[in-house]
């Protein structure tokens, strides 16, 4: 059992909040490996490579370096964190991340990650289930499609904003995508703590996800 929280879920399920005061109650590293995934599609499309080619996508996932430093996302050295965010990539980057090459290559570097600082707390799609399936806490967030759909929309800049209905149809192309590929499908692992985060306080979740870990890891010492 390694010592990490993984924690998976649909866009807008609260997984990056979450995952941030997680990592700051216990004192340890957070890795976004959407974010890594949103910096290749970015360095894609910037390259002009279809993202529906694989070979190409997963050249340029093993030519360009991704590093996060904290809430900041670095591609080839250079800040992208607001840049990955924008509507180019976000239409994008299902397209790219369902390449089998493509996530061959990320997840090799997530794997790198964790060797290198032991534990942490890793936010995704497929991290309880093929990054690190013997993570000590696995869980999945959800939320109601309204209720994401509204957080994503308040996220956005206000000149890039949809409407609710918008951004719901968006959300709803990404899960179907997400959940059909052949590769590494967003699905709960079968031992994950399942937490709807619709009704309820960041406090109050993050305490479910820290009491687990602590007991977890208290029992194996």
């Amino acid at each position: 059992m390694k010592p990490v929280v993984a924690i998976d879920g649909p866009s807008g399920a609260g997984k990056s909040t979450v995952a941030q005061a997680v990592a700051g109650e216990l004192g340890l590293p957070v890795l976004d490996t959407g974010a890594m995934y949103r910096a290749v599609t970015l360095a894609a499309l910037a390259a002009g490579v279809d993202p529906t080619d694989g070979p190409a996508c997963a050249a340029v996932a093993r030519r360009v370096d991704v590093d996060q430093r904290g809430s900041t996302t670095l591609l080839d050295g250079r800040d992208v964190s607001a840049e990955i965010r924008t509507p180019a990539v976000t239409d994008a980057v299902s397209l790219v991340s369902a390449h089998p090459a493509v996530r061959t290559v990320l997840v090799e570097h997530q794997q790198t990650w964790l060797v290198a600082r032991e534990s942490g707390v890793v936010e995704g799609r497929d991290i309880g289930t093929v990054v690190f399936p013997d993570a000590a806490v696995k869980v999945f967030l959800t939320a109601s499609e309204t209720e994401r759909a509204r957080r994503r929309r308040d996220e956005s800049s206000p000149d890039q904003r949809m409407t609710i209905d918008e951004v719901r149809a968006d959300l709803d192309r990404r899960d179907r995508f997400d959940t059909s590929r052949a590769v590494s499908p967003l699905q709960p692992a079968p031992d994950a703590l399942r937490i709807d985060t619709t009704d309820r306080t960041v406090d109050e979740v993050v305490r479910d996800v820290v009491d687990c870990f602590r007991a977890r890891t208290a029992a194996t010492r």
